[in-house]
């Protein structure tokens, strides 16, 4: 990376970061070049030299969202309010060079592996130089490090990324097109990026990967998440670790065992399970059946104290019978779940589920979402009535617009996904780590007092 004299800028710029943690991270890398690379981040995108936008190609509402951010700086680019416009990540790896023949407004696409060389790009469109619009790589087959980021979130916490792609065959899902197979990043690389994250003020670190329970089997021949677990305890001033992304497959006896006994891992994992009826599963392809899904749940409740269990569930894929719906939503009104989120079924293109046969109507599939959102609700109410009069360790995320106000986060909350708790105190922290006694339940929102 070039030089930059001290306080002389090569151009200013504004970034949108869309989609999931993953991208997150993505983005924040490209951060971290520019920024040693010597150009300036700014938090709008008027009077800007350009403007990139970090894209989701994962669902239709994903590309739809994408799409309608890149329209409106085009709209600013129009009305010389920035110089230049830059889309990069899954959406341009989704779709290729059709994306600047859509908008041939677009100065520059990069696709998700040509992210290290942002800063290149970036001097090709100050520069106004014409050639290598388009920027895509192959996907690495060593794991990239993402250490050297400026980070979005609050300093407090930070997803971070231990492996990349997926080896699933999921016939819904396009990632392994987009982000290729997958590829470990070493323990040893993880730990140092966590030591880089803690060093930097993490106190809590999401762990996150297309196929988190897979990590390792690629680059050590066997699943190592245990072993990488327990590295990353070791580090010295982190709280939290909160794990997502985990594939039912590949969680052995062992990995729970780690996660019981822990006093940094959370007892709350994000297990997407897409749905339960195994015929079901069976045409998504997700090698796991009912019975072997209740198995364990039923190892995790035995063994991992006040476990808070998140999972996601797939409406109307194609063939989905109302009869199958149904044992879904008894599935659901069981209450094994404490948080869940519900999507329908996106037809995505160059996927095996778009050649099945019965695909659904939209309204079916909305309808169905909807009646399994319902049905969650009360236990997830519930569950928050269970926490009142409890008093829980909640990290301060901001301060309220009341004064004395403050949110943050239990351990039963996700950044950014989940609730939040709502505490009253004074001479709170950002970051701090408060203890607080839980009053009452607002929704899917907690309220408590600050306790000395």
């Amino acid at each position: 990376m070039s030089e930059t004299n001290a306080g002389e800028s090569k151009g200013n710029y504004a970034f949108v970061s869309l989609g999931c943690p993953k991208n997150l991270v993505d983005s924040e890398k490209m951060l971290g070049t520019l920024a040693l690379d010597g150009y300036t981040l700014v938090p709008e995108p008027v009077g800007t030299d350009f403007v990139i936008v970090n894209t989701c190609g994962f669902i239709e509402s994903a590309r739809a969202e994408s799409k309608s951010v890149i329209d409106e700086m085009i709209d600013l680019k129009r009305a010389g309010q920035t110089g230049g416009l830059i889309v990069a990540g899954c959406l341009p790896e989704r779709v290729g060079g059709g994306l600047r023949e859509e908008r041939p407004e677009i100065d520059h696409v990069v696709g998700v592996f040509g992210r290290d060389e942002i800063h290149r790009v970036a001097d090709h469109l100050v520069g106004r130089a014409r050639e290598q619009r388009e920027l895509f790589r192959p996907a690495p087959i060593t794991a990239q490090q993402d250490r050297g980021r400026l980070r979005i979130t609050p300093r407090h916490f930070a997803y971070l990324k231990i492996s990349e792609g997926c080896d699933r065959t999921c016939t819904f899902c396009a990632i392994p097109r987009m982000r290729g197979k997958h590829v470990t990043k070493p323990i040893e690389e993880v730990v140092r990026e966590a030591e880089e994250l803690v060093g930097d003020g993490v106190r809590e670190l999401v762990l996150v990967a297309q196929d988190t329970t897979y990590y390792g089997l690629d680059l050590y021949g066997e699943v190592r998440l245990t072993e990488l677990l327990r590295r990353l305890e070791q580090v010295n001033g982190l709280d939290w670790i909160r794990l997502m992304y985990l594939y039912p497959i590949h969680f052995n006896d062992e990995l729970i065992g780690v996660i019981s006994d822990s006093e940094k891992i959370l007892p709350y994992l994000d297990l997407p399970l897409q749905h339960i009826n195994s015929a079901v599963l069976k045409r998504m392809q997700r090698r796991v059946d009912r019975a072997a899904t209740e198995q364990l749940l039923e190892n995790l409740r035995e063994r991992v104290a006040n476990l808070v269990l998140r999972t996601t569930f797939i409406t109307g894929f194609p063939g989905e019978t109302d009869e199958q719906f149904e044992e879904l939503k008894r599935f659901v009104d069981l209450g094994h779940f404490q948080r869940m989120g519900v999507f329908t079924y996106s037809l995505e293109p160059d996927t095996p589920a778009v050649r099945l046969d019965g695909h659904l109507p939209e309204e079916v599939k909305e309808a169905r979402r909807d009646e399994l959102m319902a049905t969650q609700q009360d236990h997830a109410f519930a569950f928050g009535e269970s926490l009142v009069g409890y008093e829980l360790d909640v990290l301060i995320d901001r301060a309220a617009e009341e004064p004395g106000k403050w949110v943050g986060r239990s351990f039963a909350d996700a950044p950014e996904i989940d609730g939040v708790v709502e505490v009253s105190g004074e001479g709170l922290e950002i970051g701090e780590m408060v203890p607080v006694e839980i009053l009452s339940r607002q929704g899917y929102d907690l309220a408590g007092l600050a306790l000395e």
